[in-house]
């Protein structure tokens, strides 16, 4: 298949072999639209180039968005609790070292800025209504 610039080439020959009058009506008619022609094709060939680039710089982007996913995901040892807020239904996920810390520390909600869970043994939730998952090296089991 020709490329655009080998076309717009070619039309330009047969215009010049067909000794078209450039001061007529008709022949600068044509001549108007091969020039216009040769200047889209110009502006394709840069627009394939920068898609081009684009393209490369997005594979680029993309695999470094799988390390740093496998990285974040791939934690060995840590876990996750992932809780259902009460309000507004969002997933929360927070570190399970929450549970065994000491201090009292409240797990808010980032949507609507609810406590969903509080990990002091004060707060009372009912399981029924939070969906209490821990998440450990992509197993689930059920917190009790």
């Amino acid at each position: 298949m020709k490329t655009i610039r080998e076309n717009v080439s070619y039309l330009q020959g047969l215009v010049e072999g067909v000794n078209l009058n450039a001061t007529t009506n008709e022949g600068r008619v044509i001549k108007g639209i091969i020039d216009t022609i040769e200047s889209l094709a110009e502006a394709v060939e840069r627009l394939e180039g920068r898609q081009s680039d684009l393209e490369v710089y997005l594979d680029s982007l993309d695999e470094e968005l799988m390390d740093i996913e496998e990285e974040i995901y791939r934690s060995e040892g840590e876990g996750y609790v992932e809780m259902e807020c009460p309000e507004c239904h969002e997933v929360v996920y927070f570190d399970t070292d929450i549970l065994d810390s000491e201090d009292t520390i409240e797990v808010t909600c980032p949507n609507c800025d609810s406590v969903v869970f509080v990990n002091s043994g004060d707060y009372d939730f009912t399981p029924d209504s939070l969906e209490t998952e821990h998440v450990q090296d992509g197993d689930k089991e059920i917190l009790q």
